[in-house]
């Protein structure tokens, strides 16, 4: 008996570029590379990778900043039915070593100005037989640009085919940002990712096709590259930015010159987005859909960004191990004006298409409406397990849904609202507090440009909150009296905080989201800037 099969998720490209082959696919700076030459170059390095002896099921780890071979990297590892370990370039060279070793990588595309991750790689990983540079190559290593010169001629033979793949054949190991620890890899397979590229067409950016154009604003090795993802399957170009800082006035300045329709980012860099001066110097009309996602966007900054640039919100939730697919809330359902019917003011969405969402218990049995749990999901979009990880696995997906960690409610409609991470709750005085809804009110102060609450041990209470506060220019005297007399009304006075903090800049991972673990540990250790 032959396994159940399903397509590679590779022939997303290889069909877009019989389709398209001579319209633009991606773009930076002033390069332009068309379909036609991006699947010849994707087939080049597969057999390129092959004749290496690289075969399925090996571990790919690429360490690059956006980039052509970047871009390219992820369809050869799915075209060989390998599997794709992205890590993002801003990590540090033992932590790109911690991927190569408990991944078990075999084969390592680096760019070449990386390389203390490169050597810490091949220290950590035994496993590790290869290294490919983009760029110049050092002593041992191949250059990946004379890897695709020289199989370019077996781009259409056989030894570039893609390979036959199951449902559960593992093509990416999705890396959690470790805000507890170690990060874990999540295993996404090729059926799982072709129904949630299905999904993210339907739910985020429905009617997208070739005459389209998205930005990639954020490193590809995660929520962008899943984006990248659906643009491909419809022929969409993609705009790289130069370089590896995000730069408001270039991506206003892009957005006009290629008249991009969609953009996918994080609520902190859509705040830096709309709040810069640029947002309006540049045509952004052309924009239908901007999607955001990785924490829900404060109801001040959902305002600002609405009144700039018009009702193209898209907000979804969603973790890597189900691939964003677990609410989305679209253009239709946000307002700027909070008394509007469509304003759904403080909610995620409703589920994705194909996906079932709970609000359980400790138990693992669902609460009333209105009540607070832990949101669960399940559905075809949940991803295989973690690599290597039992115990973290039958965790996450105990009682037959995945645990995201978050809590939230959901209303009598089946709307979801976010209240906090399991681990940013704290009890103080025996009342449980969400630090979310207190920075919410917080935000609404013209003087606030960012506000973080954190859960502290005190000997009184239990724990006390403490507010560490980022000051808009101009407000340089705001102090805890005026924020105490903001909340006065506004928030039950059991939830304020007991701490307040004044910080220049709240500390934020590779991808934008802030990391109350850091500002924890920060106060804890009297470290603060």
């Amino acid at each position: 008996m032959h396994p159940a099969q399903t397509s590679n998720l590779a022939q997303l490209l290889s069909q877009t570029a019989r389709l398209f082959p001579q319209r633009p696919g991606l773009i930076q700076g002033e390069a332009r590379w068309c379909w036609g030459e991006i699947e010849q170059r994707v087939a080049a390095m597969t057999a390129a990778l092959r004749a290496m002896g690289l075969k399925k099921g090996d571990r790919l780890l690429v360490h690059s900043r956006n980039h052509r071979a970047m871009f390219e990297s992820c369809w050869v590892a799915f075209r060989m039915g390998c599997v794709w370990v992205p890590t993002n370039f801003r990590l540090a060279p033992p932590e790109v070593a911690y991927l190569a070793s408990s991944s078990g990588a075999v084969a390592m595309i680096a760019e070449d100005a990386f390389p203390a991750h490169v050597d810490a790689a091949r220290a950590a990983s035994p496993a590790l037989q290869h290294v490919i540079a983009i760029g110049s190559p050092r002593e041992g290593e191949l250059a990946y640009e004379d890897l695709v010169a020289q199989h370019l001629r077996h781009a259409a033979s056989s030894a570039a085919t893609h390979e036959v793949v199951t449902h559960d054949d593992p093509l990416w190991l999705f890396y959690t940002s470790g805000t507890t620890g170690r990060p874990k890899a999540g295993i996404l397979t090729h059926g799982q990712m072709a129904f949630v590229v299905t999904n993210h067409l339907a739910d985020l950016i429905p009617g997208t096709d070739e005459r389209d154009c998205s930005i990639a604003v954020a490193p590809l090795s995660h929520g962008a590259g899943i984006h990248a993802l659906l643009n491909v399957a419809r022929g969409a170009a993609t705009v790289l930015l130069e370089g590896e800082k995000m730069d408001p006035a270039v991506v206003w300045a892009l957005i006009e010159r290629h008249r991009v329709s969609n953009l996918f980012t994080v609520p902190t860099i859509v705040k830096l987005l709309v709040e810069h001066p640029a947002v309006d110097e540049f045509d952004h009309s052309s924009l239908k859909f901007l999607i955001y996602a990785g924490a829900p966007m404060y109801r001040a900054d959902q305002q600002l960004a609405l009144r700039k640039l018009g009702p193209v919100l898209v907000q979804y939730f969603g973790l890597g191990e189900v691939t964003g697919c677990i609410t989305v809330l679209p253009r239709h359902m946000h307002h700027a004006d909070d008394d509007h019917p469509d304003a759904n003011v403080g909610a995620c969405g409703r589920p994705r298409t194909g996906m079932e969402v709970a609000v359980l218990d400790a138990s693992g049995v669902p609460v009333l409406l209105g009540e607070i749990g832990e949101i669960c999901c399940r559905g075809p979009a949940v991803f295989a397990g973690y690599h290597d990880n039992p115990e973290a696995t039958a965790k996450a997906l105990r009682g037959g849904w995945f645990h995201t960690g978050d809590l939230g409610r959901l209303d009598a409609r089946g709307l979801l609202t976010i209240t906090g991470r399991e681990s940013d709750m704290y009890i103080s005085g025996g009342s449980n507090v969400y630090p979310r809804e207190v920075e919410e009110v917080l935000l609404t102060h013209p003087g606030v440009a960012e506000v973080a609450i954190v859960g502290l041990p005190d000997t009184k209470w239990g724990e006390i909150g403490a507010a560490v506060v980022v000051r808009r220019a101009g407000f340089e005297s705001l102090d805890e009296a005026n924020l105490l007399a903001h909340l006065e009304g506004r928030s039950a006075r059991y939830r304020w905080p007991h701490r307040w903090h004044f910080w220049t800049e709240l500390p934020k991972s590779g991808y934008g989201k802030i990391l109350k673990r850091e500002i924890k540990e920060r106060l804890l250790t009297a470290e603060a800037p």
